[in-house]
């Protein structure tokens, strides 16, 4: 009888082994995320939420306050609130430039945080940063106002008396060649009942042609009930900045 070669032993238990693996790994049960998914369920991301339907994004808004000036510059504040509670809060203007960008960039994320906190606009100023942290409240305060008057951000959904109410809506600031220009609108059952520059270029001439300008751009916006209005003669950047804040400012209405 011949005797097996070792080689050809070696190989063979090799085989028996890999085949045993093999038999294994195909009677274990798909218990990971990827074959769960394979096999028609779906695992959720790690830290991921699950969806809560579409009630909360549908009773969403967005409202910006108010710019309110300050010795280093603006300070003007929008708000995220959801059925009624402040969701995010963020700084879209503040003074910059110098030690006022560092200051701000210390500032603002404790401002914005504390804002959600409170759910007010009652928060402490941050030490080194009293100017700003005032203008943060102030514009905050406007925003809050603004939700406020609009039923707590909640949207419309068949209540007759909501339809009705009367919201006032900051739109966001429009730079010009001649300084910025902003606008807030009120608006009614669905149409702007007032139009005011909340800012506009001033210093010199401009002073002039903005106390001429904007009324008769404010008076525009109200009987168009929109931003498709002509430039006034003489105030072209004025007039071009003045549509872009309202045509922001009617987006959030949803107008």
């Amino acid at each position: 009888m011949k005797k097996s070669h070792p080689i050809r032993r070696a190989v063979l238990a090799t085989a028996v082994t890999v085949s045993g693996i093999v038999l294994l790994l195909s009677l274990k049960p798909a218990t990971d995320p990827g074959s769960a998914a394979a096999a028609g369920g779906a695992a959720p991301p790690v830290g991921a939420a699950a969806p809560q339907g579409g009630a909360q994004a549908a009773g969403t808004a967005t409202i910006t306050g108010t710019a309110v000036q300050t010795q280093y510059g603006p300070v003007q504040v929008r708000l995220t609130v959801s059925n009624g509670k402040i969701t995010q809060a963020e700084a879209v203007q503040a003074p910059s430039g110098g030690q006022s960008s560092q200051v701000t960039a210390d500032a603002v994320p404790k401002l914005n945080q504390a804002a959600v906190a409170a759910q007010s606009a009652e928060i402490d100023a941050v030490s080194g940063a009293t100017y700003t942290s005032t203008g943060y409240k102030e514009s905050l305060q406007s925003a809050l106002d603004q939700v406020q008057s609009s039923g707590g951000g909640s949207a419309d959904q068949g209540g007759s008396g909501s339809a009705q109410a009367a919201r006032t809506v900051t739109g966001a600031v429009a730079q010009t060649q001649y300084g910025p220009v902003q606008v807030r609108i009120t608006v009614s059952g669905g149409k702007i009942t007032q139009a005011e520059a909340v800012q506009a270029p001033s210093g010199g001439q401009s002073s002039q042609v903005t106390a001429d300008a904007v009324p008769k751009l404010n008076q525009a916006a109200v009987a168009a009930g929109s931003a498709d209005i002509d430039a006034v003669s003489g105030a072209t950047y004025t007039s071009t900045g003045y549509r872009q804040s309202l045509q922001s400012a009617l987006d959030q209405a949803g107008g």
